[in-house]
């Protein structure tokens, strides 16, 4: 009798990866952004740019909804939490809690929107003299209905500290995988999630791992803790991956079998980059408006009304796209401090 597949269904990747409760949302941004002109804007013509919106992938970057620098202005959230893991490039980050970052490398915001917060993610263009290649993605993870109205929280993750999987197979080949969330055997204990979120519920079974396997490399994917727990895993990167043997023709997002642990093998010449979303499911009912996730359609128009006259705490910042200077440090300024936080030194 064969062995069923561990893929439960596959999915096309698209602009914006499918997601399963608990998660909602998952960006991959990947723009090749030119030498900057010096104001942290493009040193290219926008013309024929729909400014304000420009999702256009043109020259194989967008400005999204930044008019001179590309990114994300000012915004409000309620209800969930995003994940934000920069790989390449730099990110400016400010909040209405008076919280502000500048991150790349590896680094990692995760943000609990709560009852409601406004931010800012622009990508400032620092380098003049070359291209500005930024990659990066962003994750929206679900918030039960019990802590929706928990106070925004601001937390900060740096390259340097988030645990590593180093894992060497019988044929010298290597993996990596990055824990930002949730319990591997083999590497250390994972941060700790804010305290509002899923992630920090005892059975949530929350992970979010970044694998990176080695031309040639085999590693084992372990089971999840919770047999409900929804699993996706989503190839990006690679010419060549099979999982139990089973030859993935294309990149693709995969959901897969819970109880299963997995046999991963990279057949192809390049290195595999993938990324793994896991939790078990909140199941209560979901009402979405752009920036706003509740639970009933009744809290979404009681959302709105509420950021309109309350506009979430107000904005302190003069700017509705702030960037935070010329020079390519990444610090963080947490909500009522004056000092910066650093990275820790390597």
């Amino acid at each position: 009798m064969s062995i069923p597949s561990p893929i439960l269904r596959r999915l096309p990747l698209g602009a914006q990866w499918p997601c399963i409760d608990p998660f909602l949302f998952c960006a991959h941004h990947n723009d090749a952004y030119p030498a900057g002109n010096g104001a942290f804007g493009p040193a290219a013509s926008l013309a024929g740019r729909n400014l304000g919106s420009d999702f256009s992938g043109k020259d194989g970057w967008s400005m999204y909804h930044g008019q001179e620098v590309p990114g994300f202005p000012v915004h409000p959230h309620r209800g969930f939490e995003t994940i934000t893991l920069v790989r390449q490039g730099m990110l400016d980050h400010a909040d209405s809690l008076g919280a502000m970052a500048r991150f790349g490398g590896g680094d990692v915001q995760w943000m609990t929107a709560g009852s409601g917060v406004q931010h800012t993610e622009m990508f400032p263009l620092l380098h003049t003299d070359r291209p500005n290649p930024l990659q990066l993605f962003q994750i929206w993870l679900n918030l039960p209905a019990r802590h929706k109205m928990e106070p925004a929280h601001f937390t900060m993750y740096w390259n340097e500290t988030i645990p590593r999987l180093q894992h060497s197979d019988d044929a010298g080949h290597a993996t990596t995988v990055t824990v930002v969330a949730g319990p591997l055997p083999g590497a250390d204990a994972p941060l700790p999630p804010p305290p509002a979120s899923w992630a920090a519920q005892a059975d949530s079974d929350v992970a979010v791992w970044l694998i990176s396997l080695a031309p040639g490399a085999r590693w084992t994917l372990p089971s999840a803790v919770k047999k409900e727990a929804g699993r996706m895993l989503y190839w990006y990167v690679g010419n060549g991956l099979s999982l139990e043997n089973e030859q993935i023709p294309a990149h693709t997002a995969m959901q897969l079998d819970p109880s299963r642990a997995i046999a991963l093998h990279n057949s192809g010449t390049e290195t595999a980059e993938l990324v793994l979303l896991q939790g078990r499911p909140i199941a209560e009912p979901v009402a979405r408006y752009g920036p706003f996730v509740m639970n009933t359609e009744a809290e979404i128009h009681q959302a709105i009304s509420d950021y309109r006259r309350t506009q979430f705490g107000g904005w302190p910042w003069a700017e509705s796209a702030p960037v935070h200077g010329a020079q390519p440090r990444r610090f963080a300024r947490r909500p009522g401090q004056t000092q910066d936080e650093l990275p820790p030194a390597a």
